[in-house]
């Protein structure tokens, strides 16, 4: 089993930045994803950027650019650096872990409770 703890969310100006981390603990030796997704108010939750073992990373487009996955992984930890961002950027984000290095959300294995993030001015 693994747990995955999410922080670093807020309320931040359009413009502003922050950066979530997500830490892993328990069975961790088999997880090779760790992602990124996020659920504003009646939408579906969506990806946002992923990142295997090795580095190899994806984002969604709209956050292209402006935000930056990053993983530790002797501390078994994720992190979501996140610049410029935008009123449209507000939602729960959750983190997640997997072994398939994919955007289906429904592969994934775990999944944390979610860190909130408002952008508004």
């Amino acid at each position: 089993q693994v747990h995955l703890v999410e922080s670093g969310g807020g309320l931040v100006q359009p413009g502003g930045s922050l950066r979530l981390s997500c830490v892993a603990s328990g069975s961790t030796g088999d997880l090779n994803t760790m992602g990124w997704y996020r659920q504003a108010p009646g939408r579906q939750r969506e990806f946002v950027a992923h990142i295997t073992g090795l580095g190899s990373t994806d984002y969604a487009d709209s956050v292209k650019g402006r935000f930056t996955i990053s993983r530790d992984n002797t501390k078994n930890t994720v992190y979501l650096q996140m610049n410029s961002l935008k009123l449209e950027d507000t939602a729960v984000y959750y983190c997640a872990a997997g072994v398939v290095f994919t955007r289906r959300s429904d592969l994934y294995d775990y999944w944390g409770q979610g860190t909130q993030v408002t952008v508004s001015s």
